[in-house]
């Protein structure tokens, strides 16, 4: 069943309080619910679950769970000839936690496309409580002692759930995404969550996969919630990927 009204969660509503995900609107693509709230009981529910927040400033709370599910799965990661190049030649190093509200808010920054403004002041207050928390994560990436890429998300189980990157040098988002790929074929993740297709997700190996096999996988690697603690604490030369 798919009507044009969609629910309403009060902030004081039990963090299950989603309906259905087949009541999902077809148009916009997955939109659930509206209002409720960040807090991590909610949030930690709602990704394990297939939904996720997603709203501009100036809008109410959006929970969606699009029919198509944008993954990364392990093998899948496309690694170019030129990038492959790049990492060869590179002296940067990927690091682990070590910068997570540096990263969080240079993916909120302005750029050209649409994607990252809808990380408003709230959203970063709630994924900065989820990272203390020990459920968010950022993988960065370092050249000569500065931050130049990277991206957060939550790991719950063995999946990865991405929410946003950003490049300040060429490919340095890549690197990033391709760090989690490795740790798919060394099979300390099973999948990356990436929610919405693009076409510079699809030239990197994303595919779509339908809600349900989605739930399916996160019913199997999700079930039940914990935390991913076992994260690289000594810097990866970027080169040692190529």
């Amino acid at each position: 069943m798919n009507s044009t009204r969609i629910a309403w969660l009060r902030p004081d509503d039990p963090v299950d309080a989603f309906p259905p995900l087949d009541e999902a609107l077809q148009e916009p693509d997955g939109l659930l619910a509206a209002g409720g709230d960040l807090s991590t009981g909610r949030l930690l529910y709602a990704y394990r679950h297939g939904i996720f927040p997603w709203y501009d400033d100036g809008q109410p709370l959006l929970w969606w769970s699009p029919h198509l599910r944008c993954v990364l799965r392990a093998g899948d990661f496309h690694v170019s000839r030129r990038l492959r190049r790049q990492l060869r030649n590179s002296t940067a190093e990927i690091r682990f936690n070590t910068a997570f509200t540096d990263v969080i808010r240079r993916c909120a920054a302005p750029r050209a496309s649409h994607r990252g403004t809808w990380i408003t002041v709230d959203m970063i207050a709630a994924y900065e409580r989820l990272h203390a928390e020990g459920w968010a994560h950022s993988i960065e990436v370092w050249r000569d002692g500065m931050l130049v890429g990277g991206l957060y998300g939550l790991a719950i189980g063995r999946v990865f759930f991405g929410e946003s990157m950003f490049s300040g040098d060429s490919n340095a988002s890549k690197i990033a995404l391709l760090i989690l790929a490795r740790m798919m074929d060394e099979r300390r993740l099973a999948l990356v969550d990436c929610q919405v297709v693009s076409a510079h997700l699809t030239s990197l190996g994303a595919t779509l996969l339908r809600r349900d096999e989605y739930i399916a996988v996160l019913e199997r690697h999700c079930t039940p919630p914990i935390r991913v603690e076992n994260w690289p604490q000594a810097p990866i030369p970027v080169a040692s990927l190529a």
